[in-house]
């Protein structure tokens, strides 16, 4: 030891292996058996040792982080808690592969320039990006970075279907939705509205194809579709908008939880009651399912689950940790997970 400072060779001493054992073990890299990557872990922790994180980039060329880009401004992703499961599924995952999440929010066009030098400036080992926009410029910034990139949610940008190795999580909201709009229509309603996310983000426009696809339709009936944006207020103002038209809906479905509470709202307001007046049905099965007045039937997606295996997916690329279903003689590839309705009392 030098100091107070445990080395590496103090740990080889103590784990009774090399020190380039010890190395490969600190650094993440594969080719060491599991006993003895056991052995020094043990060590590590019972010496203190704590790698220099300057040197061993030097050596592997690693800095221990990973961006995760969220296309949204700051009032959305702190009053949205979508956006808070999903990075606390993310950020479990890295921690338990000793890797710093960095957070990159997105408020103005300028902030594209600055994440664009940012990622090819070394920074980071990879990125995480998700709830972008069709025409985003972040597809672009994550190829020219060179760095490995894994998306949350379906890619719908132009060319993205001539990129195969493109990695991303999502859910598969189309059969959600069906399985939403269905149970209504298993209830009596005829007039099932629909408030939509912004359609220029795939999960918004599946989630309508999927009310289509229930329905029997090729495209909605302007008098039932409204959008809200994927917040409160925008659930609000679009539920207001549908009850002004005439005939007024006996249903609609809100393509998230915060858009159906804030349709709730208003409904309330109008001296309605849900469900026997209007059933509600939102999409997510988050926080404001639980606390809404009547309980919120709504679509439950593993938020958490889809943060954690972006993180896996990306992990898999930078080769710090196997596939946890085996499956490591295969390249990562894309993850559609399961939607599931959750029946309460809106509907």
């Amino acid at each position: 030891m030098q100091g107070d400072h445990p080395t590496l060779e103090a740990v080889a001493a103590h784990a009774g292996v090399s020190r380039a054992t010890v190395s490969r073990v600190v650094n993440g890299t594969a080719g060491v058996r599991p006993e003895l990557r056991e052995r020094v872990r043990r060590s590590v922790a019972e010496l203190g040792y704590v790698p220099n994180i300057a040197a061993r980039s030097l050596v592997t060329r690693r800095t221990g982080a990973v961006a995760v880009v969220i296309a949204e401004p700051e009032t959305r992703i702190f009053t949205d808690p979508f956006f808070a499961r999903q990075l606390r599924g993310i950020g479990r995952e890295l921690a338990a592969h000793d890797l710093q999440l960095l957070l990159m929010l997105l408020e103005q066009r300028a902030d594209y320039d600055r994440i664009g030098r940012y990622l090819t400036g070394g920074h980071v080992d990879g990125t995480l990006m998700f709830s972008l926009h069709n025409d985003d410029p972040l597809p672009a910034i994550a190829t020219a970075s060179g760095l490995p990139t894994v998306f949350g949610g379906r890619p719908g940008w132009a060319g993205a279907d001539r990129q195969p190795d493109l990695l991303y999580v999502d859910t598969d909201n189309r059969d959600g939705a069906r399985q939403a709009v269905a149970h209504l229509r298993e209830r009596g309603r005829t007039r099932v509205a629909v408030i939509t996310g912004p359609l220029d983000q795939t999960s918004a426009q599946d989630r309508l194809d999927g009310y289509l696809d229930a329905l029997g339709l090729r495209e909605p009936d302007p008098a039932l579709l409204a959008h809200g944006d994927f917040t409160a207020e925008g659930g609000a103002r679009a539920m207001a908008e549908l009850l002004d038209r005439s005939p007024a809906p006996d249903a609609v479905f809100a393509g998230n939880d915060l858009m159906a509470t804030g349709a709730l709202r208003t409904l309330r307001e109008r001296g309605l009651r849900v469900p026997d007046d209007v059933a509600v049905v939102g999409y997510d099965d988050l926080e404001p399912a639980a606390w809404a007045d009547p309980p919120l039937t709504t679509v439950r997606q593993d938020v958490e689950r889809m943060g954690e295996l972006m993180a896996s997916l990306l992990l898999r690329r930078l080769g710090r940790a196997p596939d946890p279903e085996g499956r490591d003689a295969e390249p990562p590839a894309p993850v559609i997970t399961p939607a599931r309705l959750i029946v309460r009392g809106s509907a």
